[in-house]
């Protein structure tokens, strides 16, 4: 199989594995909405879930990892036409590994705090566990998983969008695509900040519109490597 058509393959389906399992987490979790709410709400939430959660959640952190070989090949493939590529395989490889750290706490942490939370029988351990909850959180989550995660995530969209438009690779609709869906990508990062200074403003709909706009724009892309002759 030619390397353009293994690429292809990989972006789509680590796309439309990412996809999958997030659409079940909003129908069964109501995630990410949910983590708007309560401390005491996501973990009995959670633990009322079991093991079902926890594999889903098992599934959204590893079913993407096609990405991995994907970025790597499409800097390959690229390294020598254009000197951004190399650098943003470095920055996307970094992004996506720090994403799927931080959400492989949803697989070995959290369960044992919402096990610990709604097993307890005194207000001290339920409010031990909420500040582990929320410590463990802000640390996997919101740094590593949402904001280097994402940022890398974002920077390597821009980078490798900009040797598609230097190389005239694709139409230019779809490095526009690129752009702007790291620009509202980019957005939701405000919502991290407004989690450390209340009043931020925030644009509530930028992490689901970007994210899913950026995974379709990988699947554009998949699909347009399968085609590429050259």
């Amino acid at each position: 199989m030619k390397k353009e058509k293994t690429i292809g393959w990989l972006l789509i389906a680590g796309a439309v594995g990412v996809l999958i399992p997030y659409t079940i987490l909003t129908i069964i979790f109501e995630y990410p909405d949910i983590l708007r709410q309560d401390t005491s709400i996501i973990l009995t939430k959670f633990h009322e879930g079991g093991s079902k959660f926890i594999w889903t959640w098992f599934a959204f952190a590893l079913i993407g990892l096609p990405l991995l070989p994907a970025y790597i090949r499409i800097g390959q493939k690229l390294e020598n036409q254009s000197p951004l590529a190399r650098t943003a395989t470095t920055i996307g490889v970094i992004g996506l590994i720090v994403q799927m750290i931080g959400l492989l706490r949803w697989t070995f942490v959290v369960p044992v705090l919402a096990n610990s939370f709604v097993s307890a029988t005194d207000e001290t351990t339920k409010a031990a566990a909420i500040i582990a909850f929320k410590t463990i959180h802000q640390f996997a989550g919101v740094i590593l998983g949402e904001h280097l995660g994402q940022l890398f995530t974002i920077i390597w969209t821009v980078l490798i969008s900009i040797s598609f438009a230097k190389l005239k690779l694709f139409p230019k609709w779809i490095n526009i695509l690129g752009f702007v869906s790291a620009f509202i990508y980019l957005l939701a990062q405000a919502e991290l900040f407004a989690t450390v200074m209340p009043g931020f403003p925030v644009w509530d709909m930028a992490g689901f519109i970007g994210s899913t706009a950026w995974l379709i724009w990988l699947i554009i892309i998949g699909f347009k490597f399968l085609k590429l002759k050259k």
